[in-house]
C-alpha cells in the first residue's frame, strides 16, 4: 500500500507537538526503546518511531487494522473509534499483531485519545512489552465475533458482562455463544475452554 507522504514535522499534523515542555520530544520519542506510535483520526498510522518499525515494519500511511491479527481487527476499531468519540479515555489491551514477514507477534498495548488544544485528532499508543511465548492462533471455524466471545467467556466474563463489553444485546451475546459452541463442537462453555485451550486458541497463563 502507498505510505503517506511525511511532512517535516509529521507530529505536529496529529496534534502531538504543542508548547510547554522545553526540549527535544520528537528526538527523546525517537530514541527510547518502547515501540511508540500516532494515528490520525481516520485510522491511518502517521508516525512510528524506529522501536515500533522494528517490531512491525515501516507501515506509516496504512490503515491501523493492517497491523493486527484478523481476528482481531474489529475489536481494535472499535476501541479506536470509542477514543476518536472521546468515550474511551485509555486502554491497556494484550493484541496480536502482524510482523514484517507475516509473523504473529503477541504484545501488550497502551492507548489514549490525541488532542490538539482539547480536540481529539487521533490515538498515540505505545507497546511496553512483547510477550515471546506463542500467540493464541485463531480458529478456522470462528468469526472474529466469536473469537472475541470465547477469550472473554476464557477471563470469567458472564452473558450480561459479554454483552455490555461488546455493546450489543443479550440475545446476540446468546446467539454468539450458542454458534462459537457449536463451531468447537462443544456442549457447554467449560468444553468449549478446555478445546480452545487444546487447539492453542488461548493461551494458557
Amino acid at each position: 500500500m502507498p505510505v503517506a507522504t511525511e511532512s517535516a514535522n509529521p507530529l505536529k499534523d496529529v496534534g502531538l507537538d504543542g508548547p510547554g515542555i522545553p526540549g527535544n520530544i520528537h528526538g527523546a520519542l525517537d530514541d527510547i526503546n518502547v515501540p511508540s506510535y500516532a494515528i490520525d483520526s481516520v485510522g491511518v498510522i502517521r508516525w512510528l518511531n524506529p522501536a515500533a518499525i522494528a517490531l512491525v515494519g515501516d507501515v506509516r500511511g496504512r490503515q491501523m487494522t493492517s497491523v493486527v491479527a484478523p481476528e482481531q481487527a474489529r475489536a481494535a476499531r472499535e476501541s479506536f473509534t470509542r477514543k476518536v468519540l472521546g468515550t474511551e479515555k485509555s486502554t491497556d489491551a494484550e493484541v496480536v499483531l502482524v510482523g514484517p514477514g507475516g509473523q504473529r507477534i503477541l504484545a501488550e498495548v497502551s492507548s489514549v485519545p490525541l488532542l490538539d488544544g482539547g480536540r481529539i485528532v487521533g490515538v498515540f499508543g505505545v507497546i511496553p512489552r512483547r510477550d515471546d511465548r506463542p500467540p493464541p492462533k485463531p480458529h478456522p471455524q470462528l468469526t472474529p465475533r466469536q473469537n472475541e466471545v470465547l477469550h472473554l467467556i476464557a477471563a470469567g466474563h458472564s452473558t450480561a458482562q459479554i454483552a455490555d463489553e461488546l455493546n450489543i444485546s443479550l440475545e446476540t451475546t446468546r446467539n454468539h455463544v450458542r454458534r462459537m459452541l457449536h463451531a468447537l463442537g462443544a456442549h457447554s462453555r467449560v468444553e468449549a475452554l478446555a478445546l480452545a485451550h487444546r487447539d492453542g486458541i488461548l493461551r494458557r497463563g
